[in-house]
């Protein structure tokens, strides 16, 4: 009978143990999970350049340069409603404005910065930044189209602009191969065109490009290139485009964060406006 309790025992010793660890691991376990969670931001908070610093660095500032260029900015609902003034009188010239993420946002303050740097006498447009591990392109140019995306030929309306890089919320390339990433891109351009009349400005950085197209070079003949890059110079751009049009060089310049060159003068601002 002793024995048989001696042996009773160690078994219940061995199973508060069991316990006891399992608890402590649950408890180590659970702030790495919560902090990973926390690390993901909520759907609708994407936004231009909004994962370049993390992957390509960012690596000074524009060198001067002989080529005349024309400043212009880009914002989303992180920058509220902008100052527009202060921003044309510092020089700027052309602006983009966030409307749409998916199908599934709308920017809030979309109405504010979009009339608003018109209204200031800038050139300006929209762009949507693409989610296309929830629906297709077609699907996200037509809910691009019909809430601040379309184009009208007044001179100082931008075709709108596909933001399609590294995703803020998952998966790098949003979980498709090369070639269903191709796929989806010209699913959403051919649907924009179709319902605007304009191609659309491809706004990306070449080394996400190259992972997830597989350096894929056959838009480049019909659309602009906004090319993203925290740099002195643009650097390799990506596979079939000559030459960038937009350059977005840097997320922390005076007033609101991103700003960007034209690759032109503000004449050539004015001619993509005009299709």
């Amino acid at each position: 009978m002793l024995v048989h309790r001696s042996g009773s025992a160690r078994v219940r010793r061995f199973a508060v143990t069991g316990i006891l660890l399992a608890a402590f691991s649950l408890v180590f376990t659970l702030p790495a999970e919560a902090s990973t969670a926390a690390d993901v931001p909520p759907r609708g908070s994407a936004h231009l350049g909004m994962g370049v610093a993390a992957h390509d660095g960012v690596h000074g500032t524009p060198a001067q340069s002989c080529a005349v260029q024309t400043e212009g900015v880009d914002v989303s609902s992180h920058q509220g409603d902008v100052p527009w003034p202060t921003l044309w009188s510092s020089g700027v010239k052309w602006a983009y404005a966030k409307a749409t993420e998916g199908t599934y946002y709308t920017n809030p303050y979309f109405a504010q910065q979009y009339n608003g740097s018109y209204n200031v006498g800038m050139i300006r447009g929209a762009y949507h930044f693409a989610t296309p591990d929830t629906t297709g392109g077609a699907a996200q140019a037509d809910h691009f189209v019909d809430h601040g995306g379309g184009w009208s030929r007044d001179g100082r309306t931008l075709p709108g602009v596909l933001d399609i890089e590294w995703n803020p919320y998952g998966a790098t390339c949003y979980g498709r191969t090369q070639s269903q990433m191709v796929t989806w891109i010209r699913d959403f351009l051919n649907t924009y065109k179709a319902r605007t009349g304009r191609d659309a400005v491809i706004y990306t950085a070449t080394s996400w490009w190259t992972q997830c197209t597989g350096d894929y070079a056959g838009f480049a003949a019909a659309n602009p290139l906004w090319i993203a890059r925290y740099a002195s110079s643009v650097g390799t751009l990506p596979a079939g485009w000559g030459f960038h049009t937009m350059w977005q060089y840097t997320s922390s310049g005076p007033t609101v964060g991103d700003h960007d060159r034209f690759n032109g003068a503000l004449d050539r601002v004015v001619a993509l406006a005009n299709g």
